[in-house]
């Protein structure tokens, strides 16, 4: 009876560590680490910019591409958002996506696909942990630190029931006072686009069918914060 008793414990450890393995390998797998690849060796040919901001974040960062184009055209402004993503995709490839591009600053929103549970449950100390762990590389390496809030949602509509408005301001409660012991800029997303009931104002600053990610005047709003917390930086 021993003997099936400890085999039985031996089979399920064996189960978990190879799950856990097969988890760290899927985190690998799909951080496109290679995603920006080619732009990143071309900018590492330029003269060094003194004042590169990269945007380092999921489909909200990304979704400045063909929703705001202008803003991107600003000197320094680098985006290096990748649809879908969790916290610790992004850590994944932070060091060829920010590190190795040397910026002056970074700017990481986060948390998101995490709470959405896009590659598997997440609490709410991991993904600030997750969210830490880029800030003090980052700030190691000499690089100043801007953390966005989690935007206001009410739904997920690929996860719809999750209903994550009470954790996404546990989580930016959190990310704020992190911020703030350590000198960190922290850039108030949330505030500037919620509704009275905790998700983005429809059709203010989104469309009825997405709930998640900002239309045009959603980023204008957003652009005009992050040039307030961007000089605030470069005026220290």
């Amino acid at each position: 009876m021993k003997t099936i008793f400890f085999n039985l414990i031996f089979t399920f450890g064996f189960i978990a560590m190879a799950n856990e393995v097969a988890h760290s390998q899927d985190q690998v797998s799909f951080s496109n680490i290679d995603r920006y690849k080619v732009a990143n060796m071309e900018l590492a040919l330029l003269a060094s910019e003194e004042n590169r901001v990269v945007l380092m974040g999921d489909s909200i960062t990304e979704g400045w591409n063909w929703t705001s184009p202008d803003f991107l055209k600003e000197t320094g402004y680098i985006n290096r958002g990748i649809g879908g993503q969790t916290t610790p995709q992004m850590l994944v490839r932070f060091r060829v996506d920010v590190i190795d591009l040397q910026p002056r600053i970074v700017v990481i929103l986060a948390g998101t696909n995490d709470l959405a549970g896009n590659t598997g449950y997440a609490s709410i100390a991991s993904i600030l942990g997750n969210i830490k762990s880029m800030a003090e590389i980052a700030s190691h390496n000499g690089i100043e630190v801007i953390l966005a809030s989690v935007l206001p949602a009410i739904d997920y509509p690929w996860k719809p029931g999750l209903e994550p408005a009470p954790k996404i301001i546990e989580l930016n409660e959190k990310l704020k006072t992190y911020a703030q012991k350590n000198n960190f800029i922290y850039l108030d997303y949330y505030s500037a686009l919620v509704d009275g009931e905790g998700g983005l104002k429809v059709p203010d600053y989104t469309s009825a069918n997405d709930l998640v990610h900002p239309n045009k005047s959603g980023y204008t709003v957003m652009e005009a914060l992050l040039r307030d917390s961007v000089q605030g930086v470069l005026g220290k």
